[in-house]
């Protein structure tokens, strides 16, 4: 608590340097001889203070823990080190009011010190501002009382130094708010670093097990809880930033931003998730069979997934079962953004499994596109177009050659037709299970590569 004479020259510490630079030439004025008694008891009271500095640190501290909660609590957990302080900090403000030149440096040093020492403890700032201005009327206070002691006649001449001692209180509660400030912003800067390499060793897979238990306190997340990420492109989340947690109906986000793709690590709250998907087909012509409800799996609903820009890319992985499984829903999340198109949209990857599949191994992908319509490259163009376009229509309209028909603008005799065409050019059979699904999955690459 730093207070005595203004000082002459403003203190601009460098980054990371608490001492304060050199003075600076400054123009003396001429003092008058008011001017000279008044620093005479000035000086006449303050060694009286200095030598009871002992007592004057009591009196501090004493009223720091009855006026301050947040010093109490810092008398309490450690009193020998914040006597010291107060201590430290009264004697340069009383040395200061003795040798204003003399003292001005190591006063300033001790003010950084505190400032930037109380904002790694988390001190709050506000605290520690009250407790610099408490110290300054105590030592106000002591002044008066001493020269009203000693010689009462000459409290009036105190009058004429008070701005002084005053702006120097205000000095150093300046001093003291900038070192506070500049740790304050070097410490949230280590967080998010911290943050940062956490979250970022988390989706790359790379997290070891005992690092978990940070990563969750980190994160604001659980160790244990249903897992999706998100993998967005060409656009940022919308009310999402890097290193905030986004909380919404039930689901907890932590945005991770990367330097092409933005990760959201979404905990799915209760119930949500889970889904069925039906499907049915209707044979016909011998071409297709009865389709049976199949279990889709874990699904993330849409409120599940946090809403993007219009015009980014999204891809939703399925569902995963605690952070530790983080890694695997992120690459998971990649499959489904490469699925996306280039104009926008969402993907979800529990509605797209047999394209990942192919996506997930393009060299395959290639493979069977070759296997399975490699026969069709020598017919023309426009031909392969349309064989090709009617044996995806049919597929989508689940063996259906009626709503395929109805589709393509044609009767549904033309569209069985052109299927067995596709047949004899290949040798596949389309009532087979195993060349259907093969021929499902050639068309989705193709599909895929002309996005």
């Amino acid at each position: 608590m730093h207070q005595a004479l203004r000082s002459r020259t403003v203190f601009r510490p460098a980054s990371g340097t608490p001492a304060a630079p050199g003075p600076r030439p400054h123009p003396q004025p001429v003092r008058s001889l008011i001017d000279a008694d008044a620093l005479r008891v000035l000086h006449r009271a303050a060694r009286v203070l200095l030598a009871d500095l002992p007592d004057l640190t009591d009196r501090l501290v004493a009223a720091l823990q009855d006026l301050e909660p947040a010093y109490r609590a810092a008398v309490t957990s450690d009193p020998a080190a914040t006597w010291q302080e107060v201590h430290r900090s009264l004697r340069h403000s009383v040395s200061s009011l003795l040798d204003p030149r003399g003292s001005r440096d190591a006063a300033r040093r001790c003010s950084w010190k505190i400032g930037a020492t109380r904002a790694e403890q988390g001190l709050p700032l506000d605290a520690l501002l009250h407790a610099f201005r408490l110290g300054g009327s105590l030592v106000w206070q002591g002044l008066i009382e001493e020269t009203c002691r000693t010689a009462p006649e000459d409290v009036r001449l105190l009058v004429h130094i008070a701005t002084d001692v005053w702006n120097f209180v205000d000095e150093h509660c300046s001093l003291v708010a900038d070192a506070y400030r500049q740790v304050e912003r070097q410490l949230a800067w280590r967080r998010e670093n911290r943050l940062r390499v956490l979250a970022g060793a988390l989706l790359d897979g790379a997290s070891r097990i005992a690092d978990l238990p940070e990563t969750a306190h980190a994160l604001d997340l659980p160790e244990e809880g249903r897992y999706v990420v998100v993998a967005v492109a060409a656009g940022c989340p919308s009310g999402g930033a890097a290193a905030r947690s986004a909380h919404g109906r039930g689901t907890r986000v932590y945005w991770h931003t990367g330097v092409e793709v933005d990760y959201g690590i979404v905990l799915l709250g209760e119930g949500e998730g889970e889904g069925e998907g039906e499907g049915e087909g209707e044979g016909e012509g011998g071409r297709g069979g009865a389709g049976e409800g199949v279990d889709a799996g874990s699904r993330p609903p849409l409120s599940a997934v946090p809403p993007v820009a219009g015009s980014a890319r999204t891809g939703v992985s399925t569902v995963v079962s605690g952070l530790a499984a983080v890694g695997d829903a992120r690459r998971l999340a990649d499959i489904a953004l490469d699925m996306c198109p280039r104009t926008g949209g969402t993907v979800r990857l529990t509605e797209h499994l047999p394209a990942a599949l192919v996506v997930s191994a393009p060299g395959l992908g290639s493979a069977l596109v070759e296997r399975v319509l490699g026969p069709l490259g020598g017919l023309e163009p426009a031909d392969e177009a349309v064989l090709l376009d009617t044996l995806a229509t049919w597929l989508a309209c689940d063996g259906s050659a009626q709503r395929a028909g109805e589709r393509l603008y044609c009767h549904r005799n033309t569209v069985l037709n052109r299927l067995r065409r596709y047949e004899q050019l290949t040798g596949r059979c389309l009532s087979r299970p195993a060349d259907l699904v093969e021929v499902s999955l050639a068309l989705t690459v193709r599909g895929l590569r002309a996005r």
